[in-house]
């Protein structure tokens, strides 16, 4: 059992399992934070970003594409975890030679597409005039300044991938629910289960009759807007790949939101703008939550609140339908009926309003002070460039970045200087170590792996050993363009028998408890799955004519000779032999047992605990003799 790690990111993962035949896929994420090296894509053209200074390359739609640690086209299946972790997924079924199958929940697909829709509407609305690709060689980009000096493999990025590319990726996912078993060619099965981190977040069980890996990526104990995790179900687990845990272990989620609440309202009563760079779903739902019951508290119901993206109406309405993917009091509302999202009532008082994009209707409706959420959270691309540009030069506007995956200085360096106030309010409900322990303490498996990440505190707080994984025994960690054996080897199959065969078997017992039974059987194998079935009986010659030949695919079976077992005890065995007259007996010690020499016959008998030899000069009628006497000590079967 081997895992390939092809992603050096451990919240964005990508590897490769194979196991009992089987190559398995488990996830494909889409590191994007190389996006942070490209200057911003102003959907108006904008002087100032225009004039910046050389130390970046104009160049939005590059991304980088998988290692080549593995040939993708030997994979079976992809098992995919949560939207986040599906971004890279036209790039591995349209140009790898990928000819398998994904397995997906139906939100993860449909919010999924969302984000990939999202993503290649905010490259392909503003065009390149020119593309940059000669950086890429490795003479000039040593020259380049850091961080892209130091970028590795830059010749595998990749443009954006359209929505051509985008539609052929998804009609090749089978949807799954949760604790569903899909069987794998017969030598695996694999179950969904609920992760508790996002609509149709799951994470997996891999298991054949006699072994079982978990694979748990992005889970949340939480109590937000999905399904609760699912953890006993991860229980008995030989192997347990863990990944996806939180970015932040220091920050509390609730904590945040209410940092995220407060400073929004000093803004807003102040007179300013409030600018929250997201994703169209996830933690903006639990946002907009969070607003709708604290705007009338503080006075702030008549503020509007915009959601502006390409997906932004298909977002909120998705949200509303996948009352089965919800938590238990969300599902209730369904029933009464009312919608589980409070973000329905929102946009029905006019409180919220959601656009495709600046341009049309937004225009018109547009007033201020109001609070946008819009994005992309890395501000290279999308109508949060806009904002930034628009209302940066003010110190009565923020910008409240709640997205852990990208570093928020980083993000706004090519804003810089920046009048308008920053806070970092960063949201991330995954697991912490804390959580992360008492988990393995509850379901222990036998093996834990997960990235070399989280096997050692954090570089800029290397005292804090609380920010680690602490499990016994120690988990064993990879890194990226790594193959890792795991310490498990497979000592067991699954082998049926016919009914007919079965009634045949005599057991006999050899030990309390213990019965054998010999049998003579033809094995048949298809699809993995293993079967034992009746010999042909040979067949007789008849009287004038042929002898018919069994079938060539089943070979003639012999008798077998029978099994022994059990032990000869010497003191008994020299009285037999005396009593059937032999005579001039000594028995020897050995390291290995006894030697039994019958000096008048000059022959020697050797006992051990698993062989018996005897060993006369040329007289086969005292060999069978005694052959006899020895098998009368033994049971057959």
């Amino acid at each position: 059992m081997k895992l390939y790690c092809l992603s050096g990111h451990p919240t964005l993962p990508c590897n490769v399992l194979k196991f009992k035949s089987t190559t398995i896929m488990l996830d494909c994420g889409l590191d994007m934070t190389s996006t942070l090296n490209f200057l911003p894509l102003p959907l108006v053209q904008s002087p100032r970003l225009s004039n910046l200074p050389g130390w970046s390359l104009k160049d939005g739609n590059a991304f980088l594409d998988k290692t080549e640690l593995i040939d993708l086209s030997t994979v079976d299946v992809i098992l995919i975890s949560n939207y986040h972790c599906m971004m890279a997924l036209p790039y591995i079924t349209e140009h790898t030679g990928f000819t398998g199958t994904v397995y997906a929940t139906e939100p993860t697909v449909q919010i999924g597409r969302l984000l990939m829709e999202e993503l290649v509407n905010f490259i392909e609305r503003v065009p390149k005039a020119q593309s940059a690709s000669l950086w890429k060689n490795k003479d000039i980009q040593r020259l380049l300044p850091s961080p892209l000096k130091d970028a590795v493999e830059v010749s595998t990025w990749r443009r954006c991938y359209t929505m051509q590319e985008v539609n052929s990726a998804l009609s090749k996912i089978q949807l799954v629910g949760y604790s569903q078993k899909i069987e794998l060619f017969g030598a695996v099965q694999v179950t969904p289960l609920s992760s508790g981190y996002a609509l149709g977040s799951s994470n997996w069980i891999i298991q054949s009759h006699y072994e079982k890996v978990s694979y748990v990526s992005g889970s949340s104990l939480l109590t937000t807007h999905p399904q609760p995790m699912d953890q006993a179900s991860l229980k008995n687990s030989d192997v347990l790949v863990l990944t996806g845990l939180t970015q932040i272990p220091t920050a509390n989620p609730d904590g945040m939101v209410g940092e995220f609440c407060s400073n929004l309202a000093l803004t807003v009563r102040n007179g300013g703008n409030v600018l929250v760079p997201c994703y169209p779903s996830g933690v903006i739902y639990d946002l907009l939550e969070c607003l709708y019951q604290y705007i009338d508290s503080a006075g702030l119901s008549s503020v509007p609140l915009y959601f502006i993206s390409p997906v932004a109406n298909s977002s909120l309405e998705f949200s509303q339908i996948f009352a089965e993917w919800l938590c238990h009091n969300k599902q209730s509302k369904v029933y009464l009926p009312e919608p589980p999202f409070p973000h329905a009532e929102l946009i029905q008082t006019n409180k919220l309003k959601h656009y495709p994009s600046i341009h049309g209707d937004f225009s018109n409706d547009f007033r201020q002070p109001c609070v946008v959420f819009t994005g992309h959270p890395s501000l290279r691309f999308g109508d949060v460039v806009h904002f930034m540009e628009l209302w940066g030069k003010s110190s009565l506007n923020t910008v409240i970045f709640t997205e852990p995956d990208f570093s928020y200085l980083e993000a706004l360096a090519p804003y810089q200087p920046l009048a308008m106030k920053c806070i970092y309010c960063p949201i991330d409900t995954r697991l912490n170590f804390i959580q992360v322990s008492k988990l393995l303490k509850e379901v222990q498996p036998l093996h834990v792996v997960c990235p070399e990440q989280y096997t050692q505190p954090p570089p800029a707080q290397s005292h804090r050993m609380d920010l680690m994984i602490d499990c016994q025994p120690p988990a064993m960690s990879y890194r990226r363009a790594e193959v890792l054996a795991l310490p498990f080897k497979r000592r067991y199959e699954k082998i049926e028998i016919m009914p007919e065969l079965a009634d045949s078997l005599v057991p006999m017992e050899i030990k309390p408890g213990i019965s054998l039974a010999t049998v003579s059987a033809v094995l048949h194998t298809k699809d993995n799955k293993h079967l034992l079935q009746p010999p042909p009986r040979p067949t007789q010659p008849t009287s004038g004519k042929k002898r018919k030949r069994v079938s060539d695919d089943v070979p003639d079976c012999k008798v077998l000779k029978p099994l022994l077992s059990g032990s000869i005890p010497v003191e008994q065995f020299v009285q037999t032999l005396e009593k059937h007259g032999f005579s001039d007996i000594k028995v020897e010690d050995t390291a290995k047992g006894h030697i039994v020499l019958l000096q008048e016959a000059e022959t020697l008998i050797q006992i051990e605990e698993d062989s018996t030899h005897i060993i006369c000069d040329n007289d086969e009628m005292l060999r069978v003799r005694l052959r006899d006497l020895v098998l009368k000590f033994l049971q057959k079967f």
